[in-house]
């Protein structure tokens, strides 16, 4: 008896699709082979099943019933198909299943059946023509066999199969060679070969002489040679000792592996020039993917991927290295001597191809395959057989993606621009999914391609001039446009509208049908309602007869069955009843474009004359609805109270669609609506609807400039506008922009092809043709997913593909349209698919395993790939038209040229008045010559060169922020500029130390005392007074070189960068708009990319996933592929991007919100700020903690933080001991400074390096902070030196401006040592040249040294305003402790905890010594935590307490000084977040609680965290709720 599968099986776990199909699925026997293998199942369905179904089945079945047990499971399917199925049909639906099943069987059928021609002369007879082949006349019997059980056996159906042999005539698809073709790929495969440079310098002899061994193996070995050598299959493993030729195990010829120790030091070495280390050998190399276990001997080639080494004892070393041959990577570990390291490191490096032979072993260490032992490593040439383009006529690619199309392609713009290039191709096209971020990158290549080619004209034409020069470009452009989400908002809501009065007759009609394509499928039921006046008069329902199988999915939905189809009339007898239901009436219908194409398309069949008006409910309901996000039949029948039953049969929604037009109806009168012309008027799409409307591809090219701003005012409006999900272009805006533009269909999602998918009337398809400049085809790959798709009911094989891309070509011919064939290229080459799929995995994609072929192809594949459109076709769509399109497009650069600062009128005058008044009020009138020269000289370099603008920009805002009660802290070089210190926009002054007189504006600059300490600060100087009036003198400057700002041609472009309060940062970005005018200012914009550590994961998962193993290192290099991909776009944290006035943005950038957040008012530049900071002025306005600690500290104290000096003995004590704290260091956990805390000098890091250094003076702090924010200046550089005593803090390379002037000290030129300067602070080091003349000058080698170990470098101004900042709050630290922590706690302390650290000294230190043993486990949560209880702990040890939090006067996120103690802010207690704590504060204000249900109604705050404040003891004695109990009276 047969029982439900789910019955037989109830513990298998199967996914939604393939359950839906089981559904109706019987088991009727089970049975197990006499050897217990393999299990037979036999099931009966109702419905045909495809076999990857099956197979599904089958593998899920083993694996969560036998996965520990060695099953086979066979399914056997019987289908009892309904009447409607003949032989010819099934075969329709049915083929790609037979060919999957085939395939399986045997690819020799597979091709005999695939390649076969089938007709059915009578119902029950199949005639089979095979193509005559020894094949054939072998397999014919055994495919007749075969598809006689599938059709007779399995589906039921009587069948008689004839097969015929015949001669058939082969078109080859290859294009001919023409004599021009071979010349050129001779010349492409002479190129790659040494002898072709020989013949080049004339030497005859080069053609006739052989290449030696080595340089046979550097010209590449063909990746298949060794695996056929040894007859093994591609891609098997190497098992333990197999193939003797690469696998040697000890033979004493090589050396003698065994014995060997761990030391892979070779004391003899090869003669060959070649070997690198070691010792030479002649074994063919092996596939690194090949290796498994631990084989002994191996030999491998390929590029290294990344070296390390490690120090160890006896003077040894481990140098380490990866290598990979591509088809996978692997870790080779060599143990040397010291002395040997640097030889073999100058010559094994990143991108190095080598050839090594080693042993392959399980590495102790890290458990990895690793290479070890090794015997000798060879140079090796690249043995990768790139793809070239031969062709002499070459194609252009209009359609290609990178990394900026939003987690989808793969590939740098840069790499496709130089392929394209590299190829011969005349141009190549950037076109990202709705973004154009990745034309700067492009630009840079093409900059790039057109200077080597001015290089090498230049050489060839050594009479041309500098100005001849700059016009000679490259005969290639890149061409930029972007794949744009098409909108058509320019359809009515009534189509073909006849001004019909709103009160005419209408006949609200639906239809259901087989699939979704008027052309192949067909409809099984008419339901529909006539209305007129206003009311239901009538109604028309049948069920029709495809006359072919009703599909699964579709009797799902629907639940029509054949059963239910097979005695109603057929399409022919009920159409013409249907179009006299309808006369007279406009045809209305629930997304009327898919009802009305199968009713105009059957029509046409049967030559029906009829010109229909049709009204579109989804159109209505997204104008008279527009707060609905969805318009599907059920959303909208809910949204104004229509009932649906039974949704998707045609004569239940049509009475609904009805009843929903009815009530449109109603609304339309309300507003005035009389007729369809005037729905159709008011009905035009606005923004919103846009945002709801379907997207569909197009291409968008700039032709020229203009071209260039349309397609950015385009990118803006797409984003700004209309972004939902993606940025939507609806065609209304590109019309408004079309000048210097062109536009194409796209791809398979473009709505040209898929009007033609869902076979479109051909009045539609003229008018989408029609919008087009050119029309787009594609390699049948990209499209082939739709083959097996259900939702794609018109492509069932290769060969519909091949129609759909003539439909277009003959499309093109028809409206004189031309047709390109592009790749819509994902990925460079066939192999990089891999790094989309695992992007895609991440995404979440089912389907990312089944990449399509996505790759840019050469001029011959594309030829190859449409010759099925014949030869001259073909021809044209790759070749001739794409360069047609091209021809018309202007080679441009994506980047505005030029310089365009904002303009602020008499800016020049103005500084220069501001910075003389000032200068006058410190100097007084007659000005000391040191200071006049130096603003002279300032301010004409600052004016000369166009800055005086950034100079009153930046003054406006500090004096803006200082008038609101906020200090501004300077950052980088701009301290560096006595002008800007003049004009109140830095602290720091940068002129040599001196004293100054405020009262009779005496001032002493060249005294012995001042000159004493010169290169230090003025605040190091003793007190002095006045020798005129006899008051205090002020001590000033820090001995900073204008020069490291400016550079000493004025020629370095400036950088104000402004630390503002973090509270005061988002009024300063407003004032700019005060400054600059309403949208003249723009955030700038950032890109966020995928980060190295996230496509780690991916990459590890994927690999998991599947149950796949990869060494980290081979991980490692895929990883490489898949960073840089768009993910997200951001903002610059202080960024501020200034347009002039009279500039249209979009010449520059298109601009957008960041992260496409349609919520904010903030708007970035699309482009990220690198891409225009050198067109338009970028400033700096950041936020920062210390100049709003600083303000709560004045506030608190009521002193001054300016009038703190920075020369106070106390203040600089806690840099040596705790003394001026009053504690002793095994108070506060050994810590032996008083410094925790204080900005820049508070980290364990910064205080060893205080305790390493001893600071006596304000100077060494100064260096100190230079040291701690520069990379590898302090740690294996500074430090190391001065511990070995060969330099002191003072003499160290401490800030950039030290390189300076100490080369300028020692004799060099002073250009040159600013060049050094600038070199060595990025990282950039030191030219062989520069090492040379500082040699010369007797700069000493560990100074050299020093220089080349630094990546990056701080400014002395940079260091001093920071430690000026860090003073002042240590100031406040000693002699306001209260205030001091309270302004800590509130604004730095980020983790702090109110239980852990309120409770109590004793238990605060029982915390922390819990921490301490966790120390190396500790989340970076509880590391922050620990950081705070150190402060914590520090203000116990000093005698200072907390006070309850209490619910009425604590603030939401302060501390407060309450009666000589601290109260903690609200949000310190865990688990009420920022909110809450506000919350609390309102709800506090409006009266006392009444109790903790009062508390938590009125707070919102949940019951855990009421309940943890209660443990805490934080509501005294509130009761539990309001209630009143009588026993309270008593």
């Amino acid at each position: 008896m047969d029982r439900e599968f789910q019955e037989v099986f109830p513990g298998v776990q199967v996914e939604s699709g393939l359950e839906e199909l089981l559904q109706g699925v019987t088991v009727q026997r089970v049975s197990l082979s006499k050897k217990k293998d393999l299990l037979r199942i036999y099931l009966h369905s109702r419905q045909w099943i495809h076999k990857r179904y099956i197979y599904q089945l089958e593998e899920l079945l083993k694996q969560q019933l036998f996965a520990n047990v060695p099953m086979q499971v066979k399914i056997i399917e019987r289908f009892q198909l309904s009447a409607q199925y003949t032989p010819e049909n099934l075969l329709e639906v049915y083929r790609s299943s037979i060919q999957m099943e085939l395939k399986r069987h045997s690819v020799f059928l597979f091709n005999l059946f695939y390649t076969a021609k089938i007709s059915f002369p009578e119902s029950d007879v199949m005639k089979l023509e095979l193509a005559d082949s020894v094949i054939a006349r072998e397999k014919e019997e055994e495919l007749v066999r075969i598809l006689e059980k599938i059709f007779c056996e399995r589906c039921g159906l009587d069948l008689k199969i004839h097969p015929e042999l015949v001669e058939r005539e082969g078109e080859s698809k290859a294009l001919k060679n023409s004599e021009r073709k071979v010349e050129e790929e001779l010349r492409s495969v002479l190129a790659h070969t040494k002898i072709a440079k020989r013949l080049a310098q004339g030497d005859d002899e080069a053609a006739e002489t052989p290449a030696d061994g080595n340089q046979a193996e550097k010209q590449g070995q063909e990746a298949g040679k060794t695996a056929a050598k040894h007859g093994e299959k591609s891609g098997q493993k190497v098992q333990r000792g197999a193939g003797k030729k690469e696998f040697h195990r000890g033979k004493r010829g090589f050396g003698g592996f065994r014995g060997r120790k761990d030391d892979d030091s070779r004391s003899r070495r090869s003669s060959n020039p070649d070997v690198l280390y070691g010792r030479d050998f002649d074994e063919e190399s092996v596939e690194i993917a090949r290796i498994e276990e631990q084989l002994g001997d191996v030999v491998i080639r390929g590029r290294v991927q990344n070296v390390d080494r490690r120090e160890i004892r006896n003077e040894r070393t481990i140098f380490m290295f990866t290598i990979t041959d591509f088809t996978d990577t692997i870790g080779v570990k060599i143990f040397m001597k010291n002395e040997e390291v640097a030889e073999l490191a100058g010559a094994v490096k990143p991108g190095v191809f080598l050839k090594l032979k080693g042993r392959a072993t399980v590495d102790s260490f890290d458990r990895e395959l690793t290479i070890m032992s090794v015997l000798g490593i060879k140079k090796s040439s690249d043995f990768r057989v790139g793809r070239r383009d031969t062709s002499p006529m070459k194609r252009v690619e209009l359609h290609c993606h990178t990394k900026m199309s939003d987690m989808d392609g793969v590939t740098d713009a840069a790499r496709l621009v130089k392929r394209a290039y590299e190829w011969g191709h005349p141009a190549i096209a950037i076109t990202d999914h709705g973004v154009v971020q990745a034309f700067p990158e492009a630009n840079h290549a093409m900059e790039d391609i057109d200077g080597a080619y001015r290089k090498k004209y230049q050489e060839e034409h050594p009479e041309v001039t500098k100005e001849e020069l700059k016009k000679i470009s490259a005969p290639f452009k890149v061409i930029y446009g972007m794949e744009a989400y098409l909108v058509d908002d320019l359809k009515d809501i009534v189509t073909n509208s006849r001004g019909q009065k709103l009160d005419s007759t209408y006949v609200v009609f639906d239809i259901e049908t087989t699939g979704f394509s008027p052309v192949v499928d067909k409809i099984i039921e008419i339901g529909a309602v006539r209305v007129e006046d206003g009311k239901i008069v009538d109604r028309f329902s049948t069920f029709v007869n495809p006359k072919t199988p009703i599909p699964f999915r579709i009797e799902t939905l629907t639940h029509i069955n054949d059963s239910m189809v097979l005695d109603a009339p057929v399409i022919e007898e009920v159409l013409p009843e249907f179009i006299k239901f309808c006369e007279g009436a406009v045809m209305v219908a629930h997304n009327a474009g898919f009802d009305m194409s199968f009713i105009e398309r059957n029509c046409e069949l049967q030559g029906i004359q009829r010109e229909f008006t049709t009204a579109d409910t989804v159109a209505m309901a997204r104008f008279l609805l527009p707060g609905l996000n969805r318009f599907k039949l059920d959303t909208v029948a809910k949204a104004v109270g229509v009932p649906l039953d039974n949704h998707h049969r045609a004569v239940d929604d049509a009475e609904c669609t009805a009843q929903i037009f009815l009530k449109f109806l109603t609304m339309m009168k309300e507003r005035d609506i009389l007729d369809l012309d005037q729905l159709n008027e008011q009905g035009k799409v606005s923004e919103n609807t846009v945002r709801k409307l379907p997207t569909y591809h197009a291409i968008v090219l700039a032709k020229n400039e203009t071209g260039r701003v349309n397609l950015y005012r385009m990118v803006s409006e797409s984003h700004l506008k209309y972004y939902n999900r993606r940025p939507r272009l609806p065609k209304s805006v590109y019309l408004k922009y079309q000048e210097g533009m062109m536009i194409g269909s796209a791809c398979e999602a473009g709505e040209l092809y898929q009007a033609l998918l869902r076979g479109a009337p051909d009045a539609e398809i003229a008018r989408l043709v029609e919008f087009y400049d050119y029309l787009e085809i594609q390699p049948l790959g990209n499209n082939a997913f739709m083959i097996n798709s259900d939702d794609v009911s018109a492509v069932n094989s290769e060969e519909d593909l091949q129609e759909m891309n003539r439909k277009i070509v003959r499309l093109g011919e028809k409206f004189h349209k031309p047709v390109v064939a592009t790749c819509d290229v994902h990925f460079m080459d066939p192999e990089d698919e891999v790094y989309r799929r695992i992007i895609m995995t991440g995404k979440g994609f089912d389907d990312a395993d089944n990449q399509a072929p996505l790759y840019l192809r050469t001029t011959e594949e594309m030829l190859e790939e449409f010759s099925y459109l014949g030869s001259e076709k073909a021809e044209e769509v790759v070749i001739t038209n794409p360069q047609k399109i091209a021809d018309q497009i202007e080679k441009i650069s994506p980047i505005r040229a030029g310089k365009f600062p904002p303009i602020i009128e008499d800016s020049d005058k103005t500084l220069r008045k501001i910075c003389y008044d000032r200068a006058h009020e410190i100097y007084g009138e007659d000005l000391p010559e040191i200071v006049s020269a130096r603003l002279e000289r300032e301010l004409n370099s600052i004016i000369s060169n166009g800055y005086a603008v950034m100079y009153i920009i930046a003054q406006k805002l500090v004096w803006k922020s200082n008038e609101d009660g906020y200090l501004v802290g300077s950052r980088g070089s701009v301290g560096s500029s006595f002008v800007a210190t003049m004009a109140g926009i830095t602290e720091v002054n940068p002129l040599s130390p001196h004293y100054y007189c405020e009262k009779c504006h005496y001032s002493e600059f060249d005294s012995p005392r001042v000159k004493k300490y010169s290169g230090r600060s003025g605040c190091d100087m003793p007190d002095a007074v006045c020798p005129n009036c006899g008051a205090p003198l002020k001590k000033a400057g820090f001995d900073i070189p204008f020069e490291t700002f400016l550079g000493f041609k004025g020629n370095k472009e400036p950088d104000i960068d402004l630390n503002f309060s973090g509270d005061y940062q988002s009024k300063a970005h407003k004032y700019t708009e005060v400054i600059f005018g309403a949208g003249q200012t723009f955030r700038a914009g950032t890109i966020g990319t995928l980060a190295d550590k996230t496509a780690f994961g991916y990459v590890k998962n994927y690999y998991e996933e599947r149950g796949q193993h990869k060494r980290n290192c081979e991980i490692d290099r895929i990883v490489e592929g898949c960073t840089g991909i768009r993910r997200t776009t951001g903002q610059h944290p202080g960024g501020i991007i200034v347009l002039p006035i009279g500039e249209d943005i979009n010449s520059f950038t298109p601009v957008q919100h960041p992260a496409n957040d349609m919520t904010t008012d903030i708007i970035t530049t699309h482009f990220d700020y690198h891409s225009i900071d050198s067109n338009l002025l970028k400033l700096d306005i950041l936020g920062h903690d210390d100049p709003t600690m600083i303000r709560m500290l004045e506030d608190l104290t009521g002193l001054d933080a300016q009038t703190i000096p920075l020369d106070n003995p106390e203040v600089m004590s806690l840099f040596k001991n705790t003394d001026a704290l009053g504690i002793k260091p095994e108070d506060i956990g050994g810590c032996p400074l008083g410094c925790l805390g204080i900005p820049e000098f508070g980290t364990d890091f910064a205080i060893q390096m205080l305790l390493d250094t001893k600071p006596q003076s304000f100077s060494d702090l100064v260096r100190i902070a230079g040291l701690a924010h520069g990379t590898d200046v302090w740690l294996g550089n500074a430090q190391t030196l001065i511990k070995e005593g060969k330099a002191t803090i003072s003499t160290a390379i401490c800030t950039r401006d030290d390189i300076m002037i100490y080369l300028i000290d020692k004799g060099l030129e002073s250009e040159l040592s600013f060049t050094i300067m600038e070199s060595v602070r990025k990282g950039k080091g030191l030219k062989p040249e520069w090492e040379k003349e500082m040699t010369a000058h007797g700069v000493p080698d560990w100074y050299i040294w020093s220089c080349k170990k630094i990546k990056y470098m701080f400014p002395k101004a940079h260091a001093a305003a920071y430690v000026m900042m860090a003073y002042r709050i240590a100031y406040y630290k000693i002699f306001y402790p209260l205030a001091y922590y309270a302004a800590y706690f509130s604004i730095r302390a980020s983790s702090f905890s109110y239980e852990l650290m309120c409770m109590g000294r004793d238990k605060l230190e029982y915390y922390m010594a819990d921490y301490q043993k966790r120390s190396d486990t500790l989340t970076k949560k509880e590391q922050d935590t620990y950081k705070d209880m150190k402060n914590v702990q520090e203000m116990y040890a000093r005698g200072f307490e907390f006070v309850p939090v209490d619910l009425y006067r604590a603030q939401a996120h302060r501390f407060q000084i309450v009666e000589g103690k601290l109260m903690p802010a609200l949000d310190t207690i865990e688990g009420l977040g920022d909110k809450a704590a506000d919350a609390v504060v309102l709800a506090a204000r409006d009266g006392q609680f009444l109790s903790k249900d009062d508390f938590r109604q009125r707070t919102k705050v949940s019951k855990t965290v009421i309940d943890f404040m209660d443990d805490l003891g934080l509501f005294g004695d509130l009761p539990e709720t309001n209630q009143i109990s009588l026993f309270d009276f008593q």
